[in-house]
This record gives C-alpha cells, structure tokens and sequence, in this order.
C-alpha cells in the first residue's frame, strides 16, 4: 500500500473534513443536552476521516487533547465539525478540530467546543505505522498550529510517560520565553 503514497508536503485543505449531525432524542441527556460521548465519537469520526484523507492510509486514534464541553448544545440543533490537520511527525499526525452549533435555520450558530487529536497512519495490509505525510501550512492560522504542534506533542509525550520532561526542549524554551 505505502509504495503508492507520494511522500511531497500536501497543503491542509487538501484533507479538511465537514461533518454535520442534527441532534435527536436518543443523543441527548435527561437535560435534553446532547451527551459529550456521542459528541467526542462525532469528533473522532471527522477527525479520523481527515486525518486519513492526509495519510493516505488507514489510521488509528493515538490520543485526544484535553477536552471541556463549552456550551451545551440541544436536542434539534445542527451540529458542524470542521477537522484539518496541523503537522505531522513520524508516523503521527495532529488534527485539530473545531464544533459549532446552529438552529435548523443555520441561525445562531456558536463554537462548543475544540480538541487536538493525534492518529497514527497504518500499512492497511499488517497493521504496522507508516510515515506520515508531511503537512505544508499556508495560511498564517495554519502556521501557527503547526509551529505550536511541536509542543502539544511534547507535552503529549510527557503525560503518557514516553518523555522525560528535561527532554521537552520546545516546551522548556516556551515557558522560559514566558517568565
């Protein structure tokens, strides 16, 4: 599968990923709110599909950023995930994605919610990580995600216990930067 891929940068609209749910009864809580899981498995759907629409391959959740449900959103409401990827590493990339809500008109419409996924792309014949491909920025917003990828994915790696925080060289730099 991989000998198929074209390694080359591509740009981050070439992958971007709109999803769109209404929210039902059996979506929702006894608050008529619709509940964070299903609302965190929207999100790891439009995640995924960008982030394979960019590998080019199969890929697999690796992990999600912190997440805080912002806003409620209801029962009957429009719910729009817009998903780009911001960098890729190794084997990984980063998506972030982004979750408004909105009458049934289109009126009203308001940001929830965001998060930062992280998905390692696969060989769909063994399973095994393949690199990824790299992500060419464009836009000044797309830019700055990718700078601050690098830190995200250090402080990732700290959380899980994979880095030494002695080690998170772009982490150290920032919060001295800082203070």
């Amino acid at each position: 599968m991989e000998h198929n891929r074209k390694m080359s940068p591509k740009k981050i609209a070439d992958s971007k990923a709109i999803m769109t749910e209404m929210v039902m009864p059996n979506d929702t809580n006894p608050m008529g709110n619709l509940m964070g899981g299903n609302l965190l498995r929207w999100m790891d759907i439009a995640t995924s599909i960008c982030a394979g629409k960019h590998c080019e391959a199969h890929v697999v959740t690796a992990s999600v950023d912190h997440v805080s449900f912002q806003r409620p959103i209801k029962m009957g409401e429009v719910v729009t995930l817009e998903a780009t990827v911001t960098r890729a590493f190794n084997t990984s990339v980063e998506v972030y994605v982004e979750v408004f809500a909105a009458d049934i008109k289109g009126l009203n419409s308001r940001r929830c919610n965001h998060a930062y996924y992280t998905f390692v792309a696969l060989d769909g014949d063994n399973g095994e990580p393949i690199p990824a491909i790299p992500v060419l920025p464009l836009t000044e917003i797309e830019q700055q995600r990718y700078d601050s990828a690098i830190r995200r994915r250090e402080l990732r790696l700290v959380l899980s216990g994979r880095m030494k925080p002695e080690q998170a060289t772009e982490l150290r730099t920032f919060f001295a930067q800082m203070g």
